[in-house]
């Protein structure tokens, strides 16, 4: 008996560790498309506590806060909100985070793409050394 119950929290054990959300926080760096076929740096903060994902998102334009951050293993997803000429845009982000690179998909709300195109923009992030 004392062997089945040590090998049922073997088991807990490692489902909680499955299950963990991924390290996310501190900096990523990206290079990302932007409208005239360049490319923009952009540094994304984030700090994780739980399944909640707070940060912020800073380019040549500014640094805006994200919203609705969330963590689920290695599931990523937040918006950023933004100002354009006096219009406002979200921006959807879902991805993946494997070891220090982060793959996201960015959307704006609504449809359209994250870049200026026709559809999502695809952001490779690399974490930033300490």
């Amino acid at each position: 008996m004392r062997r089945k119950t040590l090998l049922f929290l073997s088991l807990v054990a490692l489902a909680a560790l499955a299950v963990q959300a991924a390290d996310l926080n501190g900096k990523w760096v990206a290079q990302v498309p932007g409208r005239q076929g360049g490319t923009q740096e952009w540094t994304f903060t984030f700090k994780v506590e739980g399944d909640k994902l707070t940060g912020t998102v800073a380019n040549q334009r500014g640094e805006s806060p994200i919203s609705d951050g969330k963590v689920s293993g290695d599931d990523v997803s937040f918006s950023q909100t933004m100002e354009f000429g006096g219009n406002t845009m979200k921006f959807l982000y879902k991805g993946k985070v494997s070891g220090d690179d982060l793959k996201l998909t960015r959307e704006r709300e609504g449809g359209g793409g994250g870049g200026g195109k026709g559809g999502p923009t695809e952001i490779m992030a690399k974490r930033k050394a300490s």
